[in-house]
């Protein structure tokens, strides 16, 4: 059986973006080369990426064309092909065709075609969109955090999860520090839990 685990930049109040749309871009992120070196690195061991459609269409703008890009840093070029060969599924309502080693769920029952794809991989699968992870994790699916912190607090944007106010458990399973002030840290999900009554 695989494991979904949630993978994100946040700040420090755990906003994934400031300004709808900005996809990863925005100025109060610090991605250095250790940091992509390092994500690269993690990316290489998955087993699949599964992508809600926001958030694969922005990966899918950039990435496919970026390992040809001859004025990027290398390590940039080499997440372009980590990215466009790594086998994906895009979940989506609206699209039925993907290119880069992608296919496409979707449908009313698009959460339990993802529990099968849970139970059919061995290995870490990727998690990448809010909507798509708070969607896992209301349904006990999701497995893990990996959270990519930046010294930033943003007051308002877009939150880790999609309108999720339950309390969840975890364990801290890995950490590392990374130039400028950022920190990267795992937690195993233990336990989500039912809201006490006041």
């Amino acid at each position: 059986m695989g494991r979904f685990v949630y993978s994100m930049n946040v700040s420090l109040d755990l906003r994934i973006e400031q300004v709808p749309g900005d996809n990863g871009a925005g100025e109060w992120l610090r991605i250095t080369e250790q940091m992509h070196r390092a994500a690269n690195a993690q990316c290489q061991e998955l087993a699949l990426m599964v992508h809600g459609r926001i958030f694969y269409e922005a990966m899918e703008e950039f990435w496919p064309r970026a390992h040809e890009d001859a004025s990027l840093p290398d390590y940039l070029r080499e997440y372009g092909e980590i990215w466009t060969a790594k086998p994906k599924v895009l979940v989506s309502r609206t699209r039925d065709s993907a290119g880069h080693n992608t296919r496409v769920i979707g449908g009313d029952d698009a959460i339990a075609q993802l529990a099968a794809v849970r139970a059919n991989t061995d290995g870490i699968v990727s998690v990448g969109g809010a909507s798509l992870a708070t969607q896992l994790l209301r349904a006990g699916l999701l497995d893990e955090l990996l959270l990519w912190t930046h010294p930033a607090i943003l007051g308002f944007g877009r939150p880790l999860f999609d309108d999720y106010d339950l309390p969840i458990d975890l364990e801290l399973t890995e950490q590392r520090s990374f130039a400028q002030g950022v920190t990267m840290h795992r937690y195993a999900i233990q336990d989500v839990k039912e809201p006490t009554p006041c």
